[in-house]
C-alpha cells in the first residue's frame, strides 16, 4: 500500500507546508523537469501543454530535460527539490518499475514523489515479421508452445517496456520467447523487419506506418482499447488473453509534501489543457491518447502497475543495465 501512503502523506493530505505567508500560488515561474531527451514523446507532450499552462496559471512554464538512467536522474532531482509547487516531474511508466530494476537508487519513488496526474497513454502492439506463421495471439502462443525457445523478441534494452511486456507474455502464457536486447527501439525494429528476430512489443505510433507498408504484421494491441491507427486489430483481452496488457504513458509528479491545494490546482489545469480539442489533435498526431486522472486515480494506477511489473521483474530476475 505504499502508493496509497504516498498519495495521502506525500501528495494531497499534507497541508503543513503552505505557500509562504499565504501568498497565492503561483507567483514565479514553474519548472517541468522531463525524464527524457528533447524530441521524444514525453518532451513533446510537455511542450504541447506548456503554452496552455502558462496562460491558465499566469506564470511561465520552464522546461528542463534531464535524461538518463531510465528517468532516474530527473526523478531524483525532483524528489530532492523543495515541495513548494515550483518543480514538477514529467515521467514515463518507468516511474512504477525503476525501484525493481535499479539497485541503490538515491531516492524512493514511493516516499519522495507525489502523484499529480496521469497525462497520456501510448498504446502498444504485438508485432511480427510477415514470415511468422501466426496472425493472432492464439496462433503465436500455439507456435511458441510447439517450438519452445525457437522464437525471439527484441526490445530497446534490458528493463525497457518492450522487454517487460515480453516477459509478461512469457509468464502469462507459459511460453519461452527469447529476449534479444538492443540499444534502442530502431535497431530492434530493423532486425524484426529483416527477419533476424520474430516478434516485438512496440508503440502503435511506430508500428502503424510499418504495417501499412507491409513490412510487419500486427497480431494484437496490448492496451485496453482498440486504436484508430490500426483499424481492425483486436486487443489481447478481446482475443482471450487478458493477462497480456502493457501500455506506455506520460505522467506528472511533484516532490512529496507539496501542499494539497497546489496539487489540486495543477491537476485541474492539466486536465483542462488535455481536454482542449487542439491538444487532443496534437496528441493524436503523436500516437498518444489523453488520459487525465485525479491524483488519487493516478496513485492507484501506479500501485497496480508497480505490483504487476514488480512481480514480473522479480520472477525473471531482471536488472537494468
Amino acid at each position: 500500500m505504499r502508493f496509497a501512503a504516498l498519495a495521502w502523506a506525500g501528495g494531497f493530505a499534507v497541508a503543513a507546508i503552505a505557500p509562504v505567508q499565504g501568498q497565492a500560488w503561483p507567483d514565479k515561474p514553474i519548472k517541468l523537469i522531463i525524464s527524457f531527451a528533447p524530441g521524444g514523446v514525453h518532451d513533446t507532450l510537455a511542450r504541447v501543454l506548456q503554452p496552455r499552462l502558462t496562460e491558465s496559471l499566469g506564470q511561465p512554464i520552464v522546461i528542463e530535460n534531464r535524461p538518463g538512467a531510465g528517468g532516474n536522474i530527473a526523478a531524483e532531482a525532483v524528489a530532492k527539490s523543495a515541495p513548494d509547487g515550483y518543480t514538477f516531474l514529467v515521467a514515463s511508466e518507468a516511474i512504477a518499475t525503476n525501484e525493481y530494476l535499479y539497485r541503490g537508487m538515491a531516492y524512493d519513488p514511493y516516499k519522495d514523489l507525489a502523484p499529480v496526474a496521469k497525462l497520456a497513454d501510448y498504446p502498444m502492439a504485438l508485432i511480427a515479421n510477415p514470415s511468422v506463421p501466426a496472425d493472432n495471439v492464439k496462433e503465436l502462443v500455439a507456435l511458441a508452445r510447439a517450438k519452445p525457445g525457437s522464437l525471439s523478441y527484441g526490445s530497446a534494452g534490458v528493463g525497457a517496456s518492450g522487454h517487460l511486456a515480453g516477459e509478461l507474455f512469457n509468464s502469462a502464457e507459459g511460453v519461452n520467447l527469447v529476449h534479444v536486447p538492443y540499444k534502442g527501439g530502431a535497431p530492434a525494429l530493423a532486425d524484426l523487419v529483416a527477419g533476424r528476430i520474430q516478434v516485438m512489443f512496440l508503440s502503435v505510433s511506430l508500428s502503424a506506418p510499418q504495417a501499412k507498408q507491409g513490412r510487419i504484421k500486427v497480431l494484437a494491441l496490448t492496451g485496453e482499447k482498440r486504436s484508430d491507427k490500426l483499424p481492425g486489430v483486436a486487443t489481447t483481452a478481446e482475443q482471450g488473453f487478458p493477462g497480456v496488457q502493457a501500455l506506455l504513458f506520460s505522467s506528472l509528479l511533484a516532490p512529496a509534501a507539496t501542499p494539497a491545494t497546489i496539487i489540486r490546482r495543477m491537476n485541474a489545469e492539466v486536465v483542462k489543457a488535455l481536454r482542449a480539442p487542439e491538444v487532443e489533435k496534437r496528441l493524436d498526431d503523436l500516437g498518444a491518447v489523453p488520459a487525465p486522472t485525479t491524483p488519487e486515480e493516478f496513485a492507484s494506477i501506479l500501485k497496480r502497475d508497480g505490483e504487476t511489473w514488480g512481480k514480473v521483474i522479480r520472477e525473471k530476475n531482471i536488472r537494468a543495465e
